[in-house]
């Protein structure tokens, strides 16, 4: 019986994209807290406006449009910030150098300084415990920290063994309650400290607030780089302001 061959298929064609097809959106990460308020200026100036529901505190959304259609916020914990940048799912965010170095992801970029934020990350004690301690002498220190890789890499470039307890918050209560003596955690007053009888006795390191951009993205999202250049327009002006 003779076979039927059947001409071969022509070559497909790409699909024609319309030039009217809006542009992959933009996402900012933004963390919540104390850094928002200092942020929003920044976002005015580097041409961002939210929607006016992103200043209400009682709302639930987590998402939020801008006057750019192609750009939208989403507002998340500070330590979520990173995250989000490094896996994609946001293309730049706002973040503080203390979450940089803890997290170490090799997918983020922080080409700006914002200057905001500004804080350091230090290594506190009981008030009284302080009176009769010298870092210098430290050998084996106990911490309770959400800053685990970065509180042992610094005490292991000085020859000391630490042992962290992570904890996410209420740090102030670690010494207090016999889990840990110590605490590293980010100071700006000292007031918390202050009201819980602790005393900074060793600066980790300086901190402050940074724009971070996914590095794929960078490449790949023809929107990214003005707008890093557009944050970093902003930073200048706020420079010359002050």
């Amino acid at each position: 019986m003779r076979r039927l061959l059947h001409p071969p298929c022509p070559p497909r064609k790409a699909r024609h994209v319309p030039d009217s097809q809006p542009p992959s959106q933009i996402i900012i990460a933004v963390p919540k807290g104390r850094i928002l308020a200092e942020a929003l200026p920044l976002l005015a100036r580097a041409g961002v406006h939210p929607e006016a529901s992103f200043s209400d505190e009682n709302s639930r959304a987590l998402r939020f449009a801008t006057n750019d259609p192609a750009i939208s916020l989403i507002r998340v914990r500070a330590f979520d910030v990173a995250t989000f940048v490094a896996h994609g799912a946001a293309q730049l965010g706002i973040v503080g150098s203390d979450v940089i170095a803890e997290f170490g992801y090799s997918e983020l970029y922080a080409p700006v300084d914002l200057g905001i934020g500004h804080c350091r990350l230090s290594v506190a004690e009981p008030a009284e415990m302080a009176a009769q301690d010298d870092p210098r002498g430290w050998s084996h220190v106990r911490v309770a920290t959400k800053y685990p890789h970065v509180t042992a890499a610094h005490f292991a470039s000085r020859g000391v063994q630490a042992e962290c307890v992570k904890l996410n918050g209420a740090m102030e209560l670690a010494p207090t309650l016999g889990l840990a003596p110590r605490i590293v955690d980010l100071v700006s007053s000292g007031r918390t400290l202050l009201e819980n009888g602790l005393v900074e006795v060793e600066t980790i390191m300086e901190v402050t607030s940074r724009l971070v951009v996914n590095r794929a993205a960078m490449k790949t999202r023809s929107r990214v780089v003005p707008l890093v250049e557009a944050f970093r327009r902003a930073v200048e002006t706020q420079e010359i302001a002050a």
